[in-house]
């Protein structure tokens, strides 16, 4: 009698066991952890707004068990961001830290105009961006990131340059606020810039329109003699 008692408390320990860890993992699931809140910092508040719009699906989800590459591809698809970090806040929070691309440029595409950014994604914009140059000509990112890269090698300021000129030869043309126009060649780009910051700076032309680089070993200047 007493074994058999022994065994029926046995077996309501055991189905409490069951039935306890069954429910604690609906609530787990279900209610702890739960993303309740959804916060993005670092653009502006319109934007922050729209993103968090992106994301409010995952307010369904278990803080535990986001699905990060989901979470990369819909944040990435923002040309505006350059990079991200995500932060878990426990118990109910994501928090989203982004840093906004550098805008480099402006262009024209198919009639409407965009801004490039420092991430080399097009940015459609409504006003120009000032201060910053515009690009002409059908160029490609590597293109233009390239020319940029050489620009940074040297003392050539990018915030003196006005326009950009692509040409599909594969060479640049660049234009300065002061009006000065520098015909780069294909090759030795560094090179041309750095002759070009020394003419300009030695200043024995007044009224420089023109210095063309396009030549080997062959300098052309348009100016008059100071």
């Amino acid at each position: 009698m007493h074994q058999q008692k022994n065994k029926k408390i046995f077996i309501y320990i055991f189905l409490f066991f069951i039935i306890g860890t069954f429910n604690n993992k609906n609530l787990t699931d279900k209610y702890l952890f739960r993303i309740e809140n959804i916060y993005v910092t670092g653009l502006d508040e319109k934007s922050n707004n729209n993103l968090i719009d992106d994301l409010t699906f995952l307010k369904i989800n278990n803080l535990f068990f986001l699905d990060k590459f989901e979470i990369s591809k819909i944040i990435s698809s923002n040309n505006q961001i350059e990079k991200f970090t995500v932060f878990k806040k426990y118990p109910s929070s994501l928090n989203i830290d982004v840093e906004k691309t550098k805008v480099l440029a402006n262009l024209k595409k198919d009639g409407e105009f965009f801004s490039l950014g420092s991430n080399g994604k097009l940015i459609k914009i409504k006003n120009l961006k000032k201060n910053i140059p515009f690009i002409f000509g059908d160029f490609n990112n590597r293109n233009f990131f390239e020319l940029k890269k050489n620009i940074e090698k040297t003392d050539f300021s990018y915030k003196n340059i006005k326009n950009f000129f692509f040409f599909q030869s594969g060479r640049w043309d660049i234009e300065m606020h002061s009006g000065i126009l520098i015909k780069l060649p294909r090759k030795e780009i560094k090179r041309s810039l750095e002759i070009s910051i020394k003419i300009i700076n030695e200043n024995q032309f007044k009224k420089m329109n023109k210095i063309d680089l396009r030549q080997l070993n062959q300098i052309i200047i348009d100016g008059q003699k100071s």
